[in-house]
């Protein structure tokens, strides 16, 4: 199998309604996480860009899902942040909506990427996202971004605390990772390859 060339990467679509969600015999993966936890950073740094999925300076910038075709082999589906005090009622609506539709739909994801902070319990919002995953019957990922903000003492601990509040098996994959530095990228990519090509 030829390596995944991520340099090829391209922006396809937002889908701001169900009826707009690409259905595609091409794998799908899915990225979620709360509102400024780095998501587009990781997406970024996966794809060795710098900035591809947009970065916003205030959170919630990504308000519809967003597709972006790899190598013309991968949908790399970039979901709405959660968790934004900021925004409107009626939006924070509509996004619960719209993901909703996302998880109850048949065919428009493979594999769930949950992005959380290393240097933070995970929030009743990722443990959310966490079951939503696992409700809709798809598999997922844990990648704990922000790794570079901690001390070496402190990774293990806050790793063992991701694991028990969002409940992983031991066969849930949990990886450590810096957007900022690049450590965890070959990891994920490997996952991603392994589980979907």
């Amino acid at each position: 199998m030829a390596e995944l060339n991520v340099n090829r990467a391209e922006f396809i679509r937002s889908a701001a309604q169900p009826g707009q969600f690409i259905r595609s015999s091409l794998p799908k993966v899915a990225f979620a996480g709360r509102s400024n936890v780095g998501k587009s950073s990781v997406i970024n740094r996966l794809l060795n860009r710098k900035q591809f999925a947009r970065v916003g300076a205030e959170p919630g910038k990504t308000v519809h899902v967003n597709y972006f075709l790899v190598d013309e082999r991968l949908y790399l589906i970039d979901l709405p942040g959660y968790g934004y005090a900021k925004v409107s009622l009626e939006e924070k609506q509509r996004w619960a909506g719209l993901m909703e539709a996302f998880f109850q739909s048949p065919d428009v994801c493979d594999l769930g990427v949950l992005i959380v902070d290393a240097r933070h319990r995970p929030t009743a919002g990722d443990v959310d996202m966490a079951q939503a995953f696992r409700g809709a019957g798809l598999n997922f990922l844990v990648v704990a971004n922000k790794l570079d903000k901690l001390k070496k003492s402190e990774i293990e601990p806050s790793l063992q605390c991701v694991r028990r509040e969002l409940s992983l098996s031991d066969e849930e994959v949990l990886i450590p990772f810096s957007a900022e530095k690049g450590e965890g990228r070959e990891s994920l990519l490997r996952e991603l390859r392994t589980r979907l090509l």
